[in-house]
């Protein structure tokens, strides 16, 4: 096989690698998990399984985060007349961040009837990495105020979950992370990260050591001639 045919095929394969490394490292990862809430009401204690979805939406340095309830998880024994409940909830961060995120939202945009089950609108807050690498997202306590009362329900089957985010802190080098690592190290042995930048470089590099084991092989061919000849 002639230089130029093993050089095309070395940087074919290298390229190919590098798209089955952006494919097996996505950026972020999102599922609906069951929250089953035990609920602390003026009424008395109250308990609910709903399906919780977290996402993320870069914005500016940071994500915005919103978290939906696609069930309601508490009633009220008297109608709630419009604007009269205001949730807010508490995100649990884990992976490369630990702490919380409040999320907040409208109030009830609808008269909530009695003794039926209370949606929650959409919350959202704000998120900004402090740490490079993966950092989830859990759903946590739920409050919801009402009528001048407070009713707090707190997550009671360790839920999983529900967003996974690859972040880059403010100044950091890295917005992804190594197998088994919460965070970029930044030493020497750490694989090239994943991205179209990076794949360049990455055949950038396998590029260059090509040319030069072909230039020094040249020159090495070069001067065994001159010798067989001498």
């Amino acid at each position: 096989m002639s230089y130029r045919k093993r050089t095309a095929a070395l940087a074919s394969t290298a390229a190919l690698a590098g798209s089955v490394v952006l494919m097996a490292a996505p950026a972020a990862r999102a599922e609906v998990v069951d929250v089953k809430y035990q609920c602390k009401t003026p009424i008395g204690d109250k308990s609910a399984v709903s399906p919780i979805d977290i996402k993320g939406v870069k914005s500016g340095s940071g994500y915005k985060i919103t978290m939906s309830w696609q069930k309601g998880v508490s009633s009220s024994p008297v109608d709630l007349g419009k604007g009269s409940m205001k949730p807010s909830a508490v995100i649990q961060l884990g992976g490369a961040e630990k702490g919380t995120l409040k999320v907040t939202g409208p109030a009830n945009q609808a008269v909530v009837p009695a003794n039926t089950p209370i949606k929650i609108n959409d919350l959202s807050g704000t998120y900004t990495p402090k740490e490079s690498g993966k950092v989830t997202f859990t759903a946590g306590v739920l409050t919801i105020i009402a009528l001048g009362t407070t009713t707090t329900c707190t997550p009671t089957n360790s839920p999983g979950p529900s967003l996974s985010l690859d972040v880059t802190a403010a100044g950091g080098s890295t917005g992804g992370t190594q197998s088994g690592s919460g965070s970029d190290s930044g030493s020497g042995d750490s694989l090239p990260q994943t991205g179209p930048e990076d794949s360049a470089i990455a055949l950038g590099t396998l590029g260059g050591t090509v040319l030069l084991a072909g230039a020094a092989g040249s020159l090495w061919v070069t001067r065994r001639r001159r010798r067989s000849a001498g």
